[in-house]
């Protein structure tokens, strides 16, 4: 939800300091451009990205299957996949116990398949936010018991869920751990830990989501039991929607992942997917970006575990019947529909606490707690607080005496990390750098507030607390033009560590009179030197004052805006999506 549309009452985001162009070496990018036979403009790019020789940008420009690390590298990989042949052999049951987010739901019904396909009797089981709380608890072992189940396989969580895997194994039940959430300082008593950021593992990708390494397991399985692996391979759609989701990393290996991935998801044989992707008005499209995903796919999955039972998450993923599918995805529209509008009552909410007792000067961190918020949808209002305000943020929500949190981050401070600091304060936490959960009595949470904000001052700078507008590249308006931005989808997918480009034209004209669109927008065209650009600034609907009849300097991102005409044929044009303008010098 953009922020401006909380109304004159908001805080005023801080305003970014543009850092310029940081301009590669003119030599370099004209030998590149003389290998590759690309435009100067895209070569300059490729260096500044770190590709700056012919091989390494060959290979960013176009990820191969050759870039996916072999999964026998992972630690405890080899222990995991023997006790699993084992289990297929004995006709054991396999619980396999995931996350409530979409990494969690999609790891779970991709395991599920996976197994499945290879023979073993193997059954989801995802907790329930509010009844079970985090992670394996109590309730996934009783799920286990009541399953039949002699073994529990756990994704994208496990790795600090130490009383729970010890109460597993008197019980009598095995447990593998597959999980990519920072450890603490020892590992469980699991039967294997099959994790990326173990400080013992070797790996050479730490940035896996937690259904890239439930990807690994299957993989691995598949190869020691001679199940072919291409089998699998339609499953790269659950890895890239999650992957993408749960905000891992779009570099190195998970590029490659995300991209052919992203291939596979849109013609997805999943019932599920392609129900969730009608529900999306996404069913017509030839390609599904990254960005779609995160923003208009992800949110529906997610809205299963954030608002209720994330099991339908599961069951969405891992029915074979399009009429149930299309149930379950219906249901999820609902609920998103509802989901969104908690947000913005909790957005308000938050507001209106920051707009009494928010100090900049004094509060480097924040943390909020109310006992009128629903704990499903606290990690969403803490991003948009983060755009607000940035500052790293934890908000709690306190529900039956306990108080549940969630925070998110900004570049240089480490939550995870942070977390640790306070721990004193805490019952349970865990997450990685930009997003992380604890579980707090309501009394500590004066005393965690305190020390989250001296932990953030320790950390930060006022220079660090000031937002930062990286800027990639100067243009003239004449050269944003659709050749440009056919060249730009060959960096895609984009995400984090690999963000779309921002541009910088400066000193261009608003020409004519800028307009708003829906109340919160605000649409401009800009012109220089005889071209002219449409512009689109989402939420900036607030600064139509300083744009009329300005000469600006303008940072935004080239996209291509798609309408139907009056004919009914689709129409496409580029626009600039703006990033930022401020009053040229």
């Amino acid at each position: 939800m953009p922020v401006a549309s909380l109304g004159p009452a908001v805080l005023s985001p801080p305003r970014p300091r543009w850092v310029p162009v940081s301009v590669p070496a003119e030599h370099q990018v004209n030998a590149l451009a003389a290998e590759l036979g690309l435009p100067w403009s895209i070569c300059s790019l490729l260096v500044q990205r770190g590709y700056g020789d012919s091989a390494s940008a060959r290979t960013f420009l176009k990820p191969t299957k050759a870039q996916i690390h072999a999964p026998e590298s992972l630690a405890g990989m080899a222990i995991a996949v023997e006790r699993l042949a084992a289990a297929r052999r004995l006709g054991e049951r396999v619980l396999i116990h995931g996350d409530y987010d979409v990494d969690g739901i999609c790891a779970t019904a991709l395991l599920v398949r996976a197994l499945t396909a290879m023979g073993f009797q193997a059954l989801p089981f995802v907790p329930h936010r509010l009844r079970d709380g985090y992670d394996l608890t109590t309730s996934g072992i009783s799920a286990a018991r009541a399953a039949g189940a002699s073994l529990i396989v756990t994704v994208d969580c496990g790795t600090v869920a130490h009383g729970a895997i010890l109460e597993a194994r008197a019980a009598g039940i095995d447990v593998i751990v597959t999980d990519h959430h920072a450890p603490g300082s020892t590992l469980p008593e699991a039967l294997a830990v099959v994790n990326p950021n173990r400080p013992d593992c070797s790996y050479p990708d730490k940035g896996l989501a937690g259904v890239g390494v439930s990807f690994k397991l299957a993989s691995a399985l598949a190869l020691e039991i001679g199940y072919p692996l291409e089998k699998l391979y339609p499953l790269l759609d659950l890895v890239a929607l999650a992957t993408i989701a749960d905000l891992a990393p779009l570099t190195t290996e998970n590029r490659a992942i995300v991209r052919w991935g992203l291939s596979v998801l849109s013609r997805t044989p999943n019932p599920g997917l392609r129900a969730l992707i009608r529900s999306c008005r996404l069913g017509d499209r030839e390609e599904i970006t990254a960005g779609q995903v995160g923003f208009i796919i992800a949110p529906r999955l997610n809205a299963a575990g954030r608002l209720g039972d994330a099991m339908r998450g599961v069951r969405l993923l891992l029915t074979n019947d399009p009429r149930e599918a299309e149930e379950i995805a219906s249901e999820l529209e609902l609920e998103n529909a509802r989901r969104k509008q908690l947000d913005q009552d909790t957005l308000r909410s938050v507001v209106r606490v920051l707009e009494r007792e928010y100090d900049p000067s004094r509060d480097a961190g924040v943390v909020i707690g109310s006992d009128s918020w629903h704990p499903g949808i606290i990690g969403i209002v803490a991003s948009r607080v983060v755009e607000l305000i940035h500052r790293p943020t934890m908000l709690i929500a306190v529900v039956g005496g306990e108080g549940k949190g969630s925070g998110r981050s900004i570049r240089g401070f480490h939550l995870q990390k942070a977390l640790v600091r306070c721990s004193a304060y805490l019952k349970k936490f865990g997450g990685h750098g930009a997003a992380a959960g604890c579980s707090i009595a309501p009394e500590m949470i004066a005393e965690f507030r305190h020390a989250f904000n001296q932990t953030a001052w320790e950390s930060l700078d006022s220079d660090a607390l000031m937002p930062r507008l990286h800027l990639d590249a100067v243009i003239s308006l004449r050269d944003a033009h659709s050749d440009l931005l056919r060249y730009l989808k060959h960096f895609a997918p984009f995400g984090i560590g690999n963000s779309t480009p921002t541009f910088a034209a400066y000193d261009v004209v608003v020409d004519g009179a800028p307009t708003l669109v829906g109340n919160e927008h605000l649409k401009l065209m800009l012109a220089s030197d005889g071209a002219r650009l449409e512009a689109i600034g989402f939420g900036m609907a607030s600064r139509l004052p300083e744009c009329m009849g300005a000469r600006l300097d303008v940072a935004f991102k080239l996209e291509e805006n798609s309408w139907i005409g009056r004919d009914g044929s689709t129409r496409t044009s580029v626009q600039a999506r703006l990033v930022d303008f401020r009053p040229a010098a």
